[in-house]
């Protein structure tokens, strides 16, 4: 790859960090406030919160949101697209129209992994810009059965408001994909 070709790579790699420094202004705690809200744990209840938003993955056009980064030399023969990597900023909308309030945007990347089937990996962390949830974030990875009618990916962790996060998202395709967010947290 030549050095130009390996910088568009890095920049476009990079872009969803500075998006999310733009759009998520919480702070992370200190060490000292982090473990002064682990040692009242024991004392918190745990928290239920249930969350439907739509997410729009534009992966072509003037302002794409998901960008392919690598593939192999098989990509092309096989239906699959295994072993196609795409970087996502995609946002997040609260109805099905893009021009919906925007709540946030799912930054990560998915990957395809499957040989017989359409299941790409997805490893993305959804950035909640809302007023209520500003600055939190849930992480999501897993398999994503592109082909079913209804997804469940696991939610493993999050940050602010969803510090210790666990839960299912599941996902529902039309011509964008509807997001059920059930998440456990402290």
């Amino acid at each position: 790859m030549t050095k130009l070709g390996l910088t568009a790579v890095v920049a476009v790699a990079l872009a969803p960090v500075a998006t999310a420094t733009t759009l998520a202004r919480a702070e992370a705690d200190n060490p000292e406030k982090v473990d002064a809200w682990f040692s009242r744990l024991s004392h918190t209840k745990l928290k239920t919160t249930r969350l439907r938003f739509y997410f729009h993955d534009t992966l072509s056009g003037k302002s794409p949101t998901a960008v392919r980064v690598a593939k192999a030399a098989m990509t092309k023969k096989s239906w699959m697209l295994f072993r196609a990597v795409n970087i996502i900023d995609d946002p997040l909308t609260e109805g099905l129209e893009p021009e919906s309030p925007l709540v946030g945007s799912a930054q990560g990347f998915y990957g395809s992994t499957g040989l017989e089937s359409v299941a790409p990996l997805m490893d993305m962390n959804l950035v909640f810009t809302s007023p209520n949830y500003n600055g939190s974030t849930l992480s999501i990875l897993g398999r994503n059965l592109a082909l079913e009618t209804y997804q469940e990916l696991p939610i493993v962790g999050g940050t602010g408001i969803f510090r210790l996060a666990s839960g299912i998202a599941t996902a529902k395709k039309y011509f964008v994909v509807e997001y059920n967010v059930i998440a456990m947290h402290y």
